[in-house]
């Protein structure tokens, strides 16, 4: 697995209102900037604005319809990204393992 994070996808994926973007294309399999600004508290075109952070790091992708573009959700570019949290959630779980062996430690040896 490759063990580089990458800043500009964790950096997409890090505000709460792309999640958000995410889980409805997820649920719903693809969306334009209208359908999505319809079920967020944001306007269209903040909407726009957040597709194409999402767009410029792979994780959407736009397909022109008529006046719109229609998003769809990039499998393995998500996938990508889950392998990443996999990796630096054991990474810091391993961490906090070492962090509570030496405070046990201290514990012991501390006078009672």
């Amino acid at each position: 697995m490759n063990s580089v994070v990458d800043d500009g996808l964790w950096s997409a994926i890090g505000d709460p209102t792309r999640r958000r973007m995410l889980d409805l294309l997820l649920a719903d399999g693809e969306g334009t900037a209208t359908t999505l600004s319809e079920q967020l508290p944001v306007t269209r075109q903040a909407v726009a604005k957040h597709l194409g952070v999402l767009d410029r790091v792979g994780l959407v992708h736009a397909t022109p319809v008529g006046r719109e573009r229609l998003y769809r959700v990039d499998d393995a570019q998500l996938a990508r990204a889950v392998a990443q949290l996999n990796a630096v959630g054991a990474t810091w779980d391993a961490r906090l393992q070492r962090i509570k062996r030496i405070a046990e430690a201290i514990q012991r040896n501390s006078p009672k």
